[in-house]
């Protein structure tokens, strides 16, 4: 692919990546580090290869059809589509709040705006959401798209570099009385699976993939071939799955074996992830690492935004509109905003709900995402192996044959899941 074409496909893989270094990253994966060291890395790594399939094929789908991949889901039949619906509506608040309510935590840790109010707790939760909201609502997928460039430099950047110093200084050195976890006993595997549902991402947020990718389409006025659409979206994912790993070292290094345990509110986790890293890297790096996870976090809640934005929109008009008029409404804001203002109201509800339980929301969100995963995996394999798609945008044989392995894996551990939690 020549670099004129790159910049003109360049923007959902991107997008895809910022959405998935967030919660799953810097928080899940640095406690999954900091908690157990590198024994749960074969987790992090079975879930970006086992996932990555059903996530390209949602990019896959868009280029090879020009529509996105709900409206795949309502060719398979409207079941499958009020179904996908169902799964939104019920995942969505839980998602983008436990993704809010760490945003606001590094927010904070960064700016101290809890201290602009402080009979006001939600304040920083309101005017986050208020800064996300009015990017999305004045400039949508445009501003999106050139925003997250900036700030996916920026967390690369600096998550690099925290990395890089935190291996140069080495592991901490471990607390005279530390013992080892116990490891695959019931807590253990809960955690497990809640680190799954979201590594690198939620499984239904593959939609999202092929909502941008027809966006960017529009947007750049240029169609592009397989090829240039797999390249880009395997730059994002890789991406964020190298960095998934970064994060678990640096909880292993910096955190593991010290006696120290992770806060329960947003803003104390945001604090103490900060000071345990410039504690063992210097003061100096402060800066950095509080830029980092904030960077990080602020790019999610906008793709997160933006993506549930357009999923309960274009599954709206599916179910609610007939044909026409739905094809007609993919050019009309109104649904996206109403959809956008529905989702911050719904979410601030939330956080506000758990604002003393940070860890449990995230928990239950994450396992939520784990546990319909294995629906999403069936209905986008099928949308690229069928007669929906042309032979020549069927995914090649050691795919088929991943994404087979994927399904069991996730409906494997969806189903141990259920067992251990309620039989």
């Amino acid at each position: 692919m020549n670099l004129k074409n790159l910049s003109k496909v360049l923007g959902p893989g991107i997008l895809f990546a910022s959405t998935a270094i967030g919660v799953s990253h810097l928080v899940q994966s640095t406690r999954a580090g900091a908690n157990y060291g590198f024994a749960l890395v074969w987790v992090v790594i079975a879930a970006n290869i086992f996932k990555f399939p059903f996530f390209e094929f949602a990019s896959r789908y868009a280029t090879a059809t020009g529509e996105s991949i709900i409206d795949g889901y309502k060719r398979l039949g409207k079941p499958v589509l009020i179904l996908y619906f169902l799964i939104t509506i019920g995942s969505m608040f839980f998602v983008m709040g436990a993704v809010g309510f760490t945003t606001v935590g590094f927010m904070d840790n960064l700016l101290g705006l809890s201290n602009i109010w402080p009979s006001f707790k939600l304040f920083p939760t309101v005017l986050l959401f208020g800064i996300c909201c009015s990017i999305l609502f004045l400039g949508k997928f445009n501003v999106l798209d050139k925003l997250i460039k900036i700030i996916g430099i920026v967390l690369l950047v600096s998550t690099v570099i925290a990395f890089v110093l935190a291996v140069l200084h080495g592991p901490v050195e471990k607390a005279s009385n530390f013992i080892p976890p116990v490891l695959y006993d019931d807590g253990c595997i809960l955690f497990m699976i809640a680190l799954m549902g979201w590594m690198p991402t939620a499984l239904d947020l593959s939609a999202w993939n092929s909502l941008w990718t027809i966006e960017k389409i529009k947007s750049a006025d240029y169609h592009p071939s397989m090829k240039e659409t797999i390249f880009e979206f395997n730059l994002g994912y890789w991406a964020a799955a190298i960095l998934s790993l970064f994060f678990v070292t640096m909880g292993a290094y910096l955190i593991y074996g010290t006696g120290t345990t992770m806060p329960a509110g947003s803003a104390d986790f945001a604090s103490q992830v900060v000071t345990l890293y410039t504690s063992t890297i210097g003061e100096w790096s402060n800066i950095i690492i509080s830029a980092s996870a904030f960077s990080i976090m602020f790019g999610t809640s906008i793709a997160v935004f933006d993506g549930y934005a357009r999923s309960l929109e274009r599954a709206s008009e599916l179910l609610f509109l007939d044909e026409r008029d739905a094809q007609e409404a993919l050019n009309n804001s109104k649904a996206y905003n109403i959809s956008l203002a529905v989702l911050a109201i719904g979410s601030f509800l939330l956080i506000a709900l758990f604002l003393k339980h940070f860890k449990l929301l995230i928990d239950i969100a994450t396992t939520l995402s784990f546990l319909i995963a294995p629906f999403i995996a069936v209905a986008n394999y099928i949308l690229v192996t069928n007669k929906f798609v042309s032979k020549e945008a069927v995914p090649p044989l050691w795919m088929r044959i991943l994404s087979y392995a994927g399904i069991l894996f996730l409906s494997g551990f969806a189903l141990f899941y259920i067992y251990v939690k309620f039989l």
